[in-house]
Formats: structure tokens, sequence, C-alpha cells
């Protein structure tokens, strides 16, 4: 499935591959590779509430700043909460960006051996093989409960209303 003007980068309309996820659905399953080369999917984080961060490329001043930010956040989470960081970042590009940022609480995973996250999530950019910018945040129960795809790829998530939305799965 295609979805078309969805998303623009740089005021461009772009095209995503995949269905539009909403609040209220079955998350669905994905394969990523983690920085050990391992298959990591949604069901490696069975019972845990996820944040999902998504990035077109770690290599970018937007992109640097969102991981930056929800690793500071992350630190001060309920430990049932679980942030992730999908790109199509190689896992070793990652690594080396992590370990430069000092990124520690974020698990960065790549989508780049075959955009499973992205076709499965709608975010895969058709034309550029990247996934647009977006947060998925997943109850613990695997339902989705904050869906966020920035409508201009180069803008910033709302950082507030991720947040708010993990924290208040944990009061439940």
């Amino acid at each position: 499935m295609e979805r078309k003007g969805v998303v623009t980068m740089k005021g461009a309309k772009v095209t995503l591959e995949g269905a539009e996820l909403k609040i209220g659905q079955k998350a669905p399953d994905f394969s990523v590779i983690d920085g050990s080369l391992k298959q990591t999917g949604l069901k490696d984080f069975s019972g845990k509430i996820l944040l999902i961060s998504v990035t077109p490329s770690l290599d970018t001043p937007v992109c640097d700043r969102q991981a930056r930010k929800f690793n500071e956040e992350a630190a001060k989470l309920n430990p049932n909460i679980e942030v992730l960081n999908i790109s199509m970042d190689l896992p070793f590009a990652a690594q080396r960006f992590c370990a430069s940022a000092g990124i520690d609480k974020v698990k960065t995973l790549s989508d780049h051996r075959d955009a499973s996250f992205g076709t499965a999530y709608g975010v895969l950019i058709k034309e550029l093989r990247l996934l647009a910018r977006a947060i998925f945040v997943i109850g613990a129960d695997g339902i989705i409960r904050h869906v966020e795809i920035v409508p201009e790829i180069t803008g910033s998530v709302d950082f507030d209303k991720a947040l708010n939305t993990a924290k208040s799965l944990t009061a439940k």
C-alpha cells in the first residue's frame, strides 16, 4: 500500500509505503537489527511499554537532537518503558553515533536489511529508502497508544505528547 503526500521532504511530496496505523490497533511485529547484528522485533520487548522514535538518519541535526532528547528523558522514565530509535542507518554507524553522543539509554536499531519496520508501520519513504520522522507509543499490552508522523521530515516531533502518553501507561 502506498500513501502519497502524507509527508514532505524539504517541501517535496514523498510516498510512504505500508498501511497507516491508528491508535487502538494491535502493533504489528517487525524485524530489525541491533548493534551486535542480532535480529530483534516487537516480541523481544513483550510486556514493556515502547516509545519508538523513528528517524531518517542519526547523521542529521534534527535526528541527532531527537536521539539526544529521548536519551536524556529515558533516564527519568519508569524502567518498564523502553525507548527505541529505529532508522535505516547501518548498525555500525548507529553505534558510532551513540558512542560519540553519549547515547546510552536509547536502544538504536537498524531497519536497513529489509525495511520490515518501515513497511509494517507505514513510514518507509519509497523515493529515498529512508524512514519518515515519527513516534509510536505501544502499551505493554501490544496496543498502539500514540502515533505521530511528522508532516515535514525536517521538522521535530512532539516530545512532550509522546513522553506523557508513555508515562500515563505506567499508572495503569
